[in-house]
């Protein structure tokens, strides 16, 4: 398993690939009308359930992908750039994944039942379970916000490696 120095073809579409779909699934959570009581997931939930189950698959590629295709890092930067770039990375892996989780945990212990886009039943976690679904909901916001942080400082870094240092470091995962 050598080590490349860029990302490859399949890592940056898969990359590009959750980016979009992170950024239409914050609009829709954006828009999504508050959830009630008795409510029952109508078209814009299954849509946001849907495209989140998409975005749990597509991670979980991209993580064995990852692992299994690892990249250098970027030997031009200091070292603590390169810990953080390391752990910023891993982190986001693991908010995709605790986000996507959280929610479809959410889902299942509301007891809905949801279809993936409107096609094949997604599979329940858990039963209808009151008492989870307000420390699911909790976590899943929680981790929503954790995310949408840890986005705006990957993308502040790779802005600033692009304009500011001009070192090269966003081409690796550029198209």
């Amino acid at each position: 398993m050598d080590k490349s120095l860029h990302y490859g073809s399949t890592a940056k579409a898969l990359h590009w690939l959750v980016a979009s779909l992170l950024i239409v699934q914050y609009f829709i959570g954006w828009f999504m009308p508050d959830i009630k009581r008795s409510m029952q997931p109508g078209m814009t939930m299954t849509w946001h359930i849907s495209i989140g189950t998409t975005i749990l698959a597509i991670i979980v590629a991209r993580l064995c992908w990852r692992v299994t295709h690892p990249v250098a890092p970027e030997s031009s930067l200091p070292p603590w750039q390169r810990v953080t770039s390391e752990a910023v990375h891993w982190l986001l892996y693991l908010l995709v994944l605790a986000t996507t989780l959280s929610g479809w945990l959410f889902a299942s212990a509301r007891g809905w039942t949801v279809s993936w886009f409107f096609m094949v039943p997604l599979p329940m976690l858990t039963a209808g379970n009151t008492q989870l679904v307000h420390t699911i909901d909790g976590w899943h916001q929680d981790f929503e916000w954790a995310l949408l942080i840890l986005i705006g400082l990957h993308v502040g870094a790779a802005f600033l490696h692009l304009l500011y240092y001009r070192d090269g470091v966003m081409r690796r995962m550029l198209p």
